[in-house]
């Protein structure tokens, strides 16, 4: 497998579920803030332009989305554990997951580091950046209101809903220096300390 990645981005989530495996694969790094996900050499291996994409071997099959790729890993590993066994745990998981990538994500995260692609004029790129950092606490807030497990987020124990969250929460937390909620902060203590993420930061030289 290689997974095609940029340091710190959504892509970590993915390159913790492939550590935690434990099976052989690849780091492909992608220069986001040089536009190499724009270069002819990645758009023929995803013309989405954007990570993670993952390479599951076979002929070149490339799979895109940080969703359906964490499904598949959980899928076709299960034996790592990755995702509850039951058909409405699973999708409780994939409910969280989506919510982190189609919600949190981009208009709490993207708002906030592209404010440009939400605002045309400038002048107004403060209140975009403004609105994202409410819409992350006003997130967060829901995810410590569903929060159904203990220290992961589904009673199941550890699954890529967990995975998901945790770049969420590193950018929160580190990136932005802003403080989590109580539950969501002690899961993301939680999450430092396990090898596979201690593993994921290190190769992307990233701060624990």
């Amino acid at each position: 497998m290689k997974l095609y990645y940029s340091p710190g981005a959504c892509s970590l989530g993915i390159h913790i579920l492939l550590e935690e495996i434990g099976k052989p694969y690849e780091l492909s790094p992608v220069a986001l803030k040089e536009g190499a996900q724009h270069k002819p050499d990645y758009v023929a291996v995803n013309p989405k332009s954007k990570v993670p994409a993952l390479d599951v071997g076979d002929g070149g099959k490339v799979l895109t989305e940080f969703t359906a790729i964490a499904a598949y890993l959980a899928a076709a590993n299960p034996e790592a554990g990755l995702a509850p066994k039951d058909p409405l745990g699973m999708a409780r998981a994939i409910e969280a997951v989506d919510y982190v990538t189609g919600t949190i994500h981009p208009h709490a995260f993207t708002r906030q580091f592209r404010p440009n692609l939400f605002s045309l004029r400038e002048e107004d790129h403060p209140k975009t950046v403004e609105q994202a950092r409410a819409n992350a606490e006003k997130f967060f807030g829901v995810v410590e209101k569903v929060w159904a497990g203990d220290t992961w987020f589904l009673p199941q124990g550890y699954s890529i809903a967990d995975a998901a969250l945790f770049f969420v929460e590193y950018w929160q937390a580190r990136r932005v220096g802003q403080p989590l909620p109580p539950k969501v902060d002690r899961h993301f203590k939680a999450m430092l300390e396990r090898p596979a993420v201690k593993r994921a930061l290190e190769q992307e030289g990233l701060p624990a």
